[in-house]
């Protein structure tokens, strides 16, 4: 568990809006604050299209924010010039959901790994080659892939040689945006364990981003939970999964499957009525007022912010203000 509460990130009531037709705009990110802080894996978990990975997008400046402010280190991505902006791509990278498209069919693996050493010119000639050779064997490939192709290689290899990718520049900070959701089963848990090691040897702070509940305890200090746009509740990894407040958390966890036949037939696994709203015209209120079997006439009109209910667990929701 992380002990050093230095903020790397802060993010200020960051808001991404896509427009879909003339002022007609798509909220994939609507109005979220929280921290990040130095040498924590803070886990970003919600449903496919609650706006995951346009928050890791946004925080690396890959998305110009429509509103809200990224700070890295105290300073707003956002207004980088062009030299700050280059250092602080060095500084921040991103690990791609998809090892299939995201890695170019047409250069050799030592190309791709080196592109950011180019762009930074932080190796040449000999150098160049043993920085290449050393990042596969960081993660567990050996030196002769170097002279292949991206086809040649395995799906969880190829995620192994987009994490050397990331590490090639040596950043702080690296977006693992789900990098183990296009993987078989039985290589997710040796690519969760070598970004544990990663981040262990250099210290690196991560926000990883997944559906696998399971899999983000397992790797989290802290857990935000995303709904529509929103953070609904955000704390300590364990305070999540033993003792969630906020109504869809709970369902959320109740969807966990558990390896034992007994104990999932007994089960209250919280079934949400209807659907999820649209994003181009969320509810007024609390996003989540039309599945929440609890909800009062005060959620339907106004948003609820994130409030600490105890030591760095913050809820937004009204039936606990």
């Amino acid at each position: 568990m992380n002990t050093n509460k230095e903020v790397l990130i802060c993010i200020k009531n960051l808001k991404k809006y896509f427009e879909v037709d003339k002022h007609v705009f798509l909220k994939a990110v609507d109005d979220v604050t929280f921290d990040i802080y130095k040498g924590e894996t803070l886990g970003l978990v919600g449903e496919s299209g609650c706006g995951k990975s346009t928050i890791g997008r946004t925080l690396l400046s890959m998305y110009a924010a429509t509103d809200g402010i990224v700070e890295f280190d105290g300073e707003n991505v956002h207004s980088f010039k062009r030299d700050k902006e280059k250092e602080f791509k060095k500084r921040a990278q991103m690990i791609f959901q998809d090892p299939y498209a995201s890695l170019n069919p047409r250069m050799l693996v030592s190309n791709i790994i080196a592109e950011g050493i180019d762009i930074h010119q932080l190796f040449k000639g000999a150098e160049r080659l043993d920085r290449i050779h050393e990042l596969l064997e960081l993660v567990g490939l050996n030196r002769e892939h170097a002279n292949r192709f991206p086809h040649e290689f395995s799906g969880g290899q190829r995620q192994r040689i987009g994490i050397a990718r990331a590490l090639a520049v040596q950043p702080d900070f690296v977006v693992c945006d789900e990098p183990i959701s296009a993987l078989d089963v039985s290589v997710q848990a040796q690519v969760v364990n070598l970004l544990q090691e990663l981040q262990q040897k250099y210290q690196l702070t991560y926000l990883f981003i997944a559906h696998d509940l399971s899999m983000v305890r397992y790797i989290s200090d802290r857990v935000a939970v995303m709904y529509l746009g929103t953070i609904v509740e955000l704390a300590d990894s364990n305070e999540v999964y033993t003792n969630p407040v906020h109504p869809y958390t709970k369902a959320l966890l109740s969807a966990i499957p558990i390896p034992d036949p007994d104990v999932q037939r007994d089960r209250n696994r919280i079934a949400l009525q209807g659907d999820v709203p649209s994003p181009i015209y969320p509810p007024d209120g609390c996003k989540f007022v039309d599945r929440c079997s609890a909800a009062k006439e005060v959620c339907r009109h106004q948003r609820p912010g994130l409030i600490e209910i105890s030591s760095q667990h913050y809820v937004a929701c009204h039936l606990i203000e």
